[in-house]
């Protein structure tokens, strides 16, 4: 049988998104269902049903997923233990002498872990590598039985100084695994075998802190795709915005913390690119949040380490993502200044909405956009619901909003959308004014339920040049899956001054780590175009705490090129140089990248279009701007290449609904984007 499909899906807290690709003949299917709680693997399964109803004729499944995000903000992770060095069991409290918030006399912090299960043990291993003393393998047996005892379903075994040399630490993790009854057993030199102890320490707990969780919902799904008939290979976005196989996933969940989002910059850096603009800014609007990150020169931006929430530090490459909390189902409410505020707190995909009719009663953006007349109440997204209820919304705005601020209902729900997009606008000037970027270098790439329909206020508040609209801009982050490559990180650190690096030994360790990383995508069985190599130091000056990312290209690693390619990416960030001060490298780091197959997204645009006149729904009464609008509302997948369309107007399609703002047009590009700016 034929394997002609590639299907990503997407898990979101409200929607599961699917996108198939046939590569037979290079046409696209999406759909989108609501997320079953509980278990994500039913939803996951019966979305794939609609479209590819034999599973036997798919060759790979991508998946991004939330369970890892939603177990650590929720804080639903296994019960975890902790082995670590003597004295230092409070290394995941302490931090780094950071507090939850910065003035006042409150603010506690519970780690994951709690301190009963973070048991001791005597070794102890120096800076320089040289064992002061020598783990004895019994008491940690001892020790892992405690907590065996004790109820923990995963343990971590953290030792001071397993970077420099993790004898002690491999020994000791040898004799958990020798008793734990399960695989759940995580070594921080394996997950990162880096300087600084409370990064290592909390990246490895929260590793192991997820593992039951992620791999007990992989191992679910897996065994539901494989009963209904699928035998190929089922891959995981990371957090780096690569993929890499389920096993792989269920050994290091902690990779997978920002995989959803992730997956929606990957799509939104191929069509961007495909589309001909270099730079934009993500902004996914979901159920709950607004994410936003920035792709400049084609590449999308990588941090270091990411706090998942305060004190969950992980130390490994992520896409750098900024979330507030202003999506489609973000409450608003007058605060007790007389302000009208929306969000963070949100209703959620249940209740939901007021419009849902499922219980909640306070108004939130999607009531909003509803009663403006932006959402079309008798064609809801998702199938989940007949129609919303526009006049249980209307009330719930009068009651909450309108009637406190003395405003009429139109008037308070555009207020709503106003504040909504001011926060949205805010966390942009973040991730561009704030950076030194200019924003009119930049266009907004809108995705998500909700992000089409808050376009024009992301050109006419920040000033980005343009809005380009994807084809799907409902199921991107799915897409992303499609698209994404597979990626294998691999880190060393080295600790020492650039003057007394030992450049053979060096080259070498480059050499161990590019094979380990081309081991582990061979594993994945998986086809590649090419495999790219990048190698990058984490580099300071003598002194400094901070580093930078040094990237070194493909010709001859020697001291002097190492100094110029950290003048140069020193000064990029710092816009000077420290004349006369020694440079120090910190990390080495080997990124492997697998390219997979990438598709001809021109393949999306409409074959056979028409005329944006003969694509007209209705006419609709709307509200912007302060005054009513007649607007016309077209069926966006049917207008052709080359048409334009000037707002105010609603184009609508089953995975979203987009508004253009009086005084902007629309022009679909010939990849099928919708591509807004100023009339």
């Amino acid at each position: 049988m034929t394997k002609a499909y590639i299907i990503g899906v997407d898990v979101g807290g409200t929607f599961t998104d699917i996108f198939v690709l046939d590569e037979t003949t290079g046409k696209t299917t999406i759909t989108k269902i609501p997320s079953t709680r509980g278990d994500q693997s039913k939803g996951f399964v019966e979305g794939i049903e609609r479209l590819v109803p034999d599973f036997g004729q798919i060759r790979t499944v991508v998946h991004g997923t939330t369970v890892g995000t939603n177990a650590l903000l929720e804080r639903k992770g296994g019960r975890t233990g902790i082995i670590t060095t003597e004295g230092f069991r409070d290394v995941l409290e302490m931090r780094r002498r950071d507090r939850p918030k910065t003035w006042g006399l409150d603010g506690m912090f519970q780690p994951v872990i709690d301190r009963q299960d973070r048991l001791e043990v005597a070794e102890r291993t120096l800076a320089d590598g040289s064992v002061l003393e020598a783990v004895d393998a019994e008491a940690v047996r001892t020790a892992a039985r405690q907590l065996l005892d004790q109820g923990c379903e995963a343990c971590c075994v953290f030792f001071v100084n397993g970077y420099a040399n993790d004898e002690n630490e491999r020994i000791a993790v040898e004799a958990v695994r020798s008793i734990w009854p399960s695989e759940h057993v995580t070594s921080a030199v394996e997950i990162m075998p880096e300087i600084r102890e409370f990064e290592r320490a909390s990246t490895a707990s929260l590793n192991a802190y997820l593992q039951p969780v992620v791999t007990h919902y992989l191992d679910r799904l897996e065994k539901s795709l494989r009963t209904a008939g699928f035998d190929g290979e089922i891959l995981i976005v990371q957090s780096n915005g690569g993929v890499m196989a389920i096993e792989q996933a269920k050994s290091l969940p902690v990779k997978t913390a920002l995989s959803g989002p992730a997956a929606g910059v990957m799509a939104a850096q191929h069509i961007a690119a495909s589309a001909g603009f270099p730079n934009v800014i993500t902004c996914d609007m979901g159920g709950t949040s607004f994410d936003v990150s920035l792709v400049a020169g084609g590449k999308s931006a990588l941090a270091a380490q990411t706090a998942i929430d305060f004190g969950m530090v992980i130390r490994s490459p992520m896409i750098e993502i900024t979330t507030i909390g202003a999506g489609g189902g973000s409450i608003a409410h007058i605060d007790r200044g007389g302000m009208l505020c929306v969000g963070p707190e949100s209703a959620g995909s249940n209740p939901g909405p007021v419009c849902y009719g499922l219980g909640n009663t306070r108004p939130t953006v999607t009531d909003a956009n509803v009663v403006l007349g932006r959402i079309n109440a008798n064609k809801p997204i998702g199938g989940k619901l007949a129609r919303l209820d526009v006049e249980a919304a209307r009330a719930a705005i009068k009651e909450h909003i309108a009637d406190p601020l003395g405003y009429d209902v139109l008037a308070a729900a555009e207020a709503i959308i106003r504040v909504a997009n001011a926060r949205m606008a805010g966390a942009i000037r973040l991730v561009s004014i704030e950076r030194g970027l200019d924003p009119a270098d930049f266009a907004a790439m809108p995705f998500g339920g909700g992000g089409s329909l808050h376009t024009g206020a992301l050109i006419k508040e920040v000033g980005v040049a343009s809005s380009l609209v994807p084809r799907y801009p409902g199921v991107v982050s799915a897409l992303g899956c499609v698209v994404a490559d597979m990626r294998h990180d691999g880190v060393r650190t080295v600790n020492r001054p650039l003057a007394d690096l030992d450049i053979a030994a060096t080259a070498a360790d480059i050499a161990r780590l590019e094979a380990a990383g081309r081991l582990a995508l061979d594993r994945a069985n998986v086809a590649f175009e090419k495999v790219e190599r990048l190698v990058e130091f984490d580099m300071l000056y003598i002194g400094q705490t901070h580093s930078v990312t040094v990237s070194i290209g493909d010709g001859a690693l020697t001291r002097d090129s190492i100094q110029s390619a950290f003048n140069t990416a020193y000064a990029a960030v710092f816009g000077r140089l420290l004349d006369g001060a020694a440079c120090k490298v910190m990390n080495l780091r080997v990124t492997l990248l697998g390219r997979r197959p990438k598709f001809d997204l021109s393949a999306l645009a409409p074959v056979d279009g028409k005329a944006a006149k003969e694509c007209v729904l209705e006419m609709r009464e709307i509200f912007a701007d302060g005054q009513s609008w007649t607007a016309p509302v077209y069926d966006r997948l049917s207008i052709a290449v080359g048409e334009t369309v000037t707002g105010p107007c609603l184009l609508e399609q089953p995975d979203t609904t987009i508004f253009i703002d009086p005084g902007l047009k629309g022009r679909v590009d010939a990849c099928g984007n919708l591509v807004i700016d100023r009339v």
